[in-house]
């Protein structure tokens, strides 16, 4: 079995999506769409391959744009669920932002430097460390896809506001949560499983987390941090929740652990597969972004090797 490293600190503007255009899509060294089909805005409706958030989407048939995050650092701290209480958590592993404690708020991020090869994606993304027997496994990178919900209109997808706060998956999940929002594969392979599978030698291991991608058009958190944010249903949002937002699948990778025996996550069991977003990406980029990519129906950021295809 491959030895495991243990965790230490490592409203659309049109205006502003043209003038960034060409610096749309994906990470900072992207220039456009890589793949996928344009219609020019016409609306027309375009089939969804995807049956789940989860799904792994072939290649250029699901609009969205990619962010790759690096690991920034471990600490028992939540921002949004124990806000000003550090080392009340259990232990996660944070990406993104690095400027990330217990007490950071949206503030904090705009000013904050990225491990995300997006600079002006601020965001920060953490979720429960990942424990073998005991001891913090430290991943190697998170990858961000941000895509309409299933069968959702890309056209009608509007950018998070800024500060949006989101959970994705239950911490208290005592069953097996649904294979599309919380599911474990073994690198890019299409089969979900609720637990970790024992994977091959040499392929990582993988937490996939869905988030909502509706929201009520009001508030930036809820006293349950759910309740301001639903999912849609048949590719439509709720009349609670009206304003379609993309919906952020977060896959979160590990070195190669080989089999899962001894595996549990800071939060608990295997089942309590969950992660947390603080949007604090630039405004006028993530506008881009959506109007680029979504909006255009086309892939960003997808490298042909398949490394960033969730």
């Amino acid at each position: 079995m491959s030895r495991r490293r243990t965790v230490g600190r490592g409203a659309t503007a049109a205006a502003a999506a043209v003038a960034l255009l060409l610096g749309a899509c994906g990470g900072s060294g992207s220039s456009g769409p890589a793949g996928g089909t344009d219609d020019g805005g016409s609306g027309a409706a375009v089939a969804d391959p995807r049956t789940a958030a989860t799904d792994l989407g072939p290649q250029g048939r699901v609009p969205q744009f990619v962010v790759e995050c690096g690991f920034s650092h471990a600490a028992p701290d939540d921002p949004i669920v124990h806000p000003d209480h550090p080392g009340r958590a259990h232990l996660h592993t944070f990406f993104g932002n690095t400027v990330v404690d217990a007490s950071t708020t949206a503030a904090d991020l705009a000013s904050g430097t990225t491990t995300c090869d997006q600079p002006l994606d601020r965001a920060s993304y953490w979720a429960p460390a990942l424990l073998d027997r005991g001891r913090p496994v430290e991943p190697t990178r998170a990858v961000a896809y941000y895509r309409p919900g299933v069968g959702v209109d890309p056209t009608t997808v509007e950018p998070y506001p800024f500060g949006l706060a989101m959970l994705g998956g239950d911490q208290t999940a005592d069953e097996p949560q649904p294979l599309d929002v919380v599911a474990w594969t073994c690198g890019t392979s299409p089969a979900r499983e609720a637990v970790p599978p024992d994977c091959p030698d040499g392929r990582p291991l993988r937490l996939l987390v869905s988030f909502p991608d509706c929201w009520d058009g009001e508030h930036l958190d809820s006293g349950d941090h759910t309740s301001h944010v639903a999912r849609s249903a048949g590719g439509v949002c709720p009349a609670s929740h009206p304003v379609p937002v993309p919906q952020l699948l977060l896959a979160i990778e590990y070195p190669p652990v080989g089999p899962a025996r001894g595996l549990s996550l800071a939060s608990g069991s295997l089942l309590t597969g969950h992660a947390d977003f603080l949007n604090g990406w630039d405004e006028d980029k993530l506008a881009t972004e959506v109007a680029s990519c979504l909006h255009r129906r086309v892939t960003c950021g997808v490298v042909g090797n398949g490394d960033r295809r969730a």
